[in-house]
């Protein structure tokens, strides 16, 4: 918007011919003429000029708030990691624990939530114990045990629901092949990429740049950020933030490989941090269409200033099969 108005000049200048005659008409000044006795009542002028409206002070420019409470957020933020890295480096077998107790809290939350604003009672049980077999399987068997998991998981899923009667039968199996999907199946590629000789650091490598990314689009569209991204899906999110998240893990993505990942280089990190960046921006729109049709702002309230684990999960589910694969490509499985 331009300061100054296209409009021109308050008073003055060739259009404003009528209101300069009539000042012209009287004196210039309240006072130029102070002895003069003022003029008769009729003789009074009936329409006198309207003085120009004083100028309004401009409104105060509003700070831009996070919107949440960004202390309790670093704070569980800085927990959480503590607790992933002390298990991710003294025994593999515990964080695979870490995992799966992940996976069923996020089951939890999602089943829950299900139930609650749709009606639909996904298996809960089956969910949790073939979730949790899941990231177990995928760790000790590899893709093979992972897929053969699923299958079962799938499967008593459906038998289950059969003790129930048959009124929504099909959409709560539907829900629970879903959640068996979109949860533990997706995190049992973060087991898998555990179980290389420096899984560990693979592991790390994958939180990093996801945390990275996500940190990226945070940063750079709170502070630039302008243009919607998907305005009817997270109206937060900005096509400024997403460049920032591509930028942020591209940089990250160089520097773990070529430091942290053995015969990786920075041009492999580069490819990697750009598909973490799409992927976590995907995974993010993804759980905020199902929060939009459930109609909930959080999936929990197990994390001050994150919401639950599944709000925590969101970016990271759909980019541990994306890091595992381009990790298998770059540098082998081994």
């Amino acid at each position: 918007m331009p300061i100054v108005s296209d409009d021109g000049p308050a008073y003055g200048g060739d259009q404003d011919d009528d209101r300069g005659a009539a000042r012209l008409s009287g004196p210039l000044f309240r006072n130029d003429t102070p002895s003069a006795q003022p003029l008769p009542h009729a003789a009074a002028p009936q329409n006198p000029e309207p003085m120009p409206d004083a100028p309004q002070p401009a409104p105060a420019p509003q700070k831009k708030s996070a919107g949440r409470d960004l202390g309790a957020a670093i704070g569980v933020g800085v927990g959480l990691g503590v607790v992933i890295v002390a298990s991710l480096f003294v025994v593999k077998a515990v964080f695979v624990g870490v995992v799966a107790v992940a996976v069923v809290v996020g089951l939890w939350e999602l089943t829950s939530r299900l139930q609650e604003r749709k009606g639909i009672k996904a298996p809960l049980v089956p969910l949790a114990l073939g979730g949790a077999a899941m990231v177990v399987a995928g760790y000790a068997r590899g893709a093979e045990g992972a897929w053969v998991a699923l299958a079962l998981t799938g499967l008593a899923v459906l038998v289950w629901r059969m003790t129930e009667p048959p009124e929504g039968y099909l959409k709560d199996v539907t829900a629970g092949l879903f959640a068996a999907f979109y949860v533990p199946f997706l995190a049992t590629f973060v087991a898998m990429m555990l179980t290389a000789e420096d899984g560990p650091l693979r592991v790390m490598t994958f939180l990093l740049l996801t945390v990275v990314s996500d940190t990226g689009a945070y940063a750079v569209g709170w502070r630039f950020g302008t243009h919607k991204l998907a305005p009817r899906i997270s109206p937060g999110k900005t096509r400024e933030g997403l460049v920032g998240a591509v930028l942020f893990a591209m940089v990250a993505g160089a520097l773990c490989m070529q430091f942290l990942i053995d015969d990786g280089t920075w041009w492999q990190g580069l490819l990697l941090g750009l598909a973490v960046a799409a992927s976590a921006t995907l995974g993010d729109l993804g759980e905020s269409m199902i929060k939009r049709d459930l109609g909930i702002k959080d999936m929990g309230t197990l994390l001050p200033g994150h919401g639950g684990i599944m709000d925590r999960l969101d970016s990271l589910l759909p980019t541990a099969p994306v890091v595992w694969l381009l990790m298998v490509l770059f540098v082998g499985s081994g």
